[in-house]
């Protein structure tokens, strides 16, 4: 396991270094000073852990994830002298807080919680190539993907129970006109696959209100919740029904049946209103096509 270990005192450094070393492969691959350091080390190493102080001079430890955001952030691991700051490190999601000064047999703990996370992140990462290969194998067609089950079963484990039983519903799906994506006949994806905390599951495509565009990932917000997926827009653009699902603008999908109304804005565009009150933008661009759509 890469390990950096990121605080401004020389001391605190020492000291995770020497506890770091008492743990079976791992790798320190580095020592950050300062909040920009990190961010620049993170970066360029890529480690799979840090361990994180929260307040440093210039850039905090909430400040380095901040900066971190739309890319890779590692697992993190704070190390500091603050209590205070122990639920705002959970809502980012570290794998445990410790206070200085560190008690050795604590960071053991800690570091325990580490391996768990990270042996579920790769066992997720694996179902999610199976559960891609899925995918490929329904669109080969139900014969391919009963075969592709059947090679899938000596996994061991969860991750190997799901992705047969993922792959044997991919082959239902494949001889099953409506679901999937789109194939010679026209059908479209029925569900999307979301990846979320070391959890997998899918999302009904019906139950999705809008999808808007972050780069190179997309949210999908259904009800109150947002789901966020690495996908383009317009990946899902083809997959999803044209009947239910409208681009109104390059970086926003819609679900027809959540439209309220449309009112004239400037130069063209018009807003689109949902049941729940979202206002979204429909751009001129899309316009033309989303009145086929829905047969204006």
């Amino acid at each position: 396991m890469r390990v950096l270990i990121v605080d401004d005192e020389s001391l605190a450094r020492q000291r995770v270094r020497r506890l770091l070393q008492n743990e079976a492969d791992v790798d320190i691959v580095g020592e950050a000073e300062s909040g920009h350091e990190a961010v620049m080390m993170i970066r360029e190493l890529q480690p799979d852990l840090v361990c994180l102080d929260v307040q440093m001079p210039g850039l905090d430890g909430f400040g380095v994830l901040r900066e971190l955001e739309g890319g890779r952030v590692p697992m993190v691991l704070f190390v500091t002298a603050y209590d205070e700051h122990a639920q705002r490190a959970f809502d980012v999601h570290a794998v445990d807080y410790v206070l200085k000064p560190v008690d050795g047999e604590r960071f053991r703990a800690a570091f325990g919680k580490v391996r768990k996370q990270r042996a579920n992140a790769v066992a997720a990462e694996r179902l999610g190539e199976l559960l891609e290969t899925v995918r490929r194998l329904a669109d080969g067609g139900a014969a391919d993907a009963r075969e592709g089950a059947l090679a899938l079963t000596g996994l061991a484990g969860t991750a190997g129970h799901a992705a047969s039983t993922a792959v044997t519903a991919a082959a239902s799906a494949a001889a099953t006109p409506g679901s999937g994506t789109p194939s010679a006949g026209g059908s479209y994806a029925s569900r999307i696959l979301v990846k979320q905390d070391g959890r997998m599951f899918f999302v009904k495509t019906t139950e999705i209100d809008w999808i808007e565009a972050d780069r190179n990932y997309v949210r999908l917000h259904v009800g109150k919740t947002a789901h966020t997926i690495r996908e383009r827009i317009s990946h899902l653009d083809e997959t999803l029904d044209p009947r239910l699902f409208a681009r109104i603008h390059r970086s926003t999908i819609v679900n027809l049946n959540r439209v309220r109304e449309m009112q004239q804005w400037f130069s063209g565009d018009y807003v689109v209103i949902l049941e729940d009150g979202t206002r979204l933008r429909l751009s001129r661009h899309y316009r033309d096509r989303v009145e086929k759509q829905v047969g204006v």
